[in-house]
């Protein structure tokens, strides 16, 4: 079980934010966008991982992992950190504001 901790951590983050895109965060709902959004920053931190790794900078406890490497030696998780994590940032961020513009309207409503 050990070795699946970290992309179950993953999994439980994207099912926990789920519920946020019904709340009005639209973020799967532009798929576009969130590929606009996180793909180039995942793609600089991958480099910043593959660099540390090659240095022998930074390691991962292989406890915790399932073993798959990607090129440049990263493992599988840390892909999916980098897409799992802003993909729930975006969720959350997206839910506040259609909140917060929710408030906002009724707000404005003569009462």
């Amino acid at each position: 079980m050990d070795r699946w901790q970290y992309l179950i951590v993953m999994a439980a983050c994207l099912v926990i934010t789920l519920p946020l895109e019904v709340i009005g965060a639209r973020v799967y709902r532009r798929p576009m966008l969130l590929v606009r959004a996180v793909l180039p920053v995942a793609l600089v931190f991958l480099l910043w991982d593959a660099i540390a790794i090659a240095a022998g900078a930074w390691t991962y406890s292989p406890q915790y992992l399932t073993g798959v490497l990607l090129p440049f030696d990263i493992p599988l998780e840390e892909v999916a950190f980098f897409l799992v994590i802003p993909i729930c940032a975006l969720l959350t961020y997206g839910a506040v504001e259609s909140l917060l513009s929710r408030v906002r309207r009724k707000a404005k409503q003569p009462q």
